[in-house]
């Protein structure tokens, strides 16, 4: 009997990934909730997957701040596994409208909690899927390993904490099979065209300057660890099912996973590798015009170094399939793809 997955947030980027890497990769029969915010366009991406053409799949439209109801349940059915990604991620927002933005994130876990805790026996694992910025900015030689400290920087941060704080309390009180997530910046085809990756695009394209958000000396661009969405939904689906221990109140770092891209990238490593992957298919009069600006200092909630360890991981068996290189190179062949060139947000390239 094929396994059955509940997935929040699958019209979203990173969700619609996850969806897309199941469907090539397991029998399983798929079931997505998402409201289609402004983040989702609508149905764009699952129709973009084909997710519609394959019967394993069904879709519900459902605003997760308000609980599933009793009809919902019913057509939703028997699950094995929930992975919870539905959340807003966009810090801008965050930070110029705090309170809806964390209401958001927090009634939405909480509703997919009661959720699991009335099918509490009936399923297998509970997946809430959060991020690196939960521990605030990394200082140079520092990882974040599972387990530790919590210290956001900004709203969107806080309501990532506070909604795995949530599930630890469902975990110990309830005794559900709670794991976590910590993913860092995620990459990827189908990009929102207000994300870093389709601005860089977008401005080189267009030979406007891009600022690279830097330190105080505008010498040093922030730093991340890149990783390809499809990576992400492989890693998910290894901790679903390669992994066996959940959330409890002895050891912090039980049932917490970092997913972690191959190295360490600054935001002008990246741009660089954009500007050489679209000057390898349109030509050298395509350049990045970039300058440095003191971003972090000035906007407090932004910060310039977030990094996690991928070690716990990597000992269990998994690690990215590819390099951000070959990751970069891709995904620049695919957006630049006059069928998939909507997805920056324009009509074509410019020549």
């Amino acid at each position: 009997m094929a396994k059955t997955i509940l997935i929040t947030g699958a019209a979203g980027h990173v969700g619609s990934h996850i969806v897309e890497h199941l469907i090539k990769k397991t029998d399983w029969n798929i079931v997505i909730l998402d409201r289609l915010d402004y983040a989702s366009t609508g149905f764009d991406r699952l129709r973009d997957i084909e997710a519609f053409d394959d019967k394993r799949v069904k879709t519900f439209v459902h605003d997760l701040q308000q609980p599933i109801l009793e009809g919902l349940d019913q057509e939703i059915g028997h699950v094995d596994y929930i992975v919870h990604a539905a959340a807003g991620s966009h810090v801008d927002n965050s930070i110029s409208d705090p309170v809806p933005f964390i209401r958001n994130n927090v009634d939405n876990t909480l509703n997919m909690l009661e959720f699991a805790r009335k099918r509490k026996g009936t399923f297998e694992k509970f997946l809430y899927f959060s991020t690196d910025e939960v521990f605030g900015p990394a200082p140079e030689g520092i990882d974040y390993k599972e387990g530790d400290r919590f210290n956001p920087s900004n709203p969107y941060s806080a309501s990532k904490a506070c909604a795995e704080s949530i599930c630890m309390a469902y975990a110990n009180t309830y005794r559900l099979p709670i794991v976590i997530t910590n993913g860092m910046n995620i990459l990827g085809e189908r990009q929102h065209p207000e994300k870093y990756f389709p601005k860089i695009i977008n401005y080189i394209l267009d030979g406007k300057t891009l600022q690279i958000h830097s330190d105080p000396t505008k010498t040093q661009a922030g730093k991340r660890h890149y990783i390809h969405a499809r990576n992400v939904g492989d890693a998910i689906l290894f901790v679903l099912t390669k992994t066996n221990e959940f959330l409890n109140n002895i050891d912090a770092s039980k049932g917490k996973f970092n997913i972690v891209g191959e190295k360490e990238l600054d935001n002008l490593q990246l741009a660089l590798l954009v500007e050489k992957a679209i000057q390898k298919r349109l030509g050298d009069k395509y350049k990045l015009k970039y300058e440095m600006t003191d971003f972090h200092s000035k906007r407090p909630g932004h910060d310039s170094r977030y990094s996690l360890s991928g070690e716990k991981l990597k000992n269990l068996g998994w690690m990215p399939p590819k390099t951000i290189e070959e990751t970069i190179d891709k995904m620049v062949e695919w957006s630049l793809d006059p069928k998939h060139i909507h997805w920056l947000g324009r009509k074509e390239i410019p020549f």
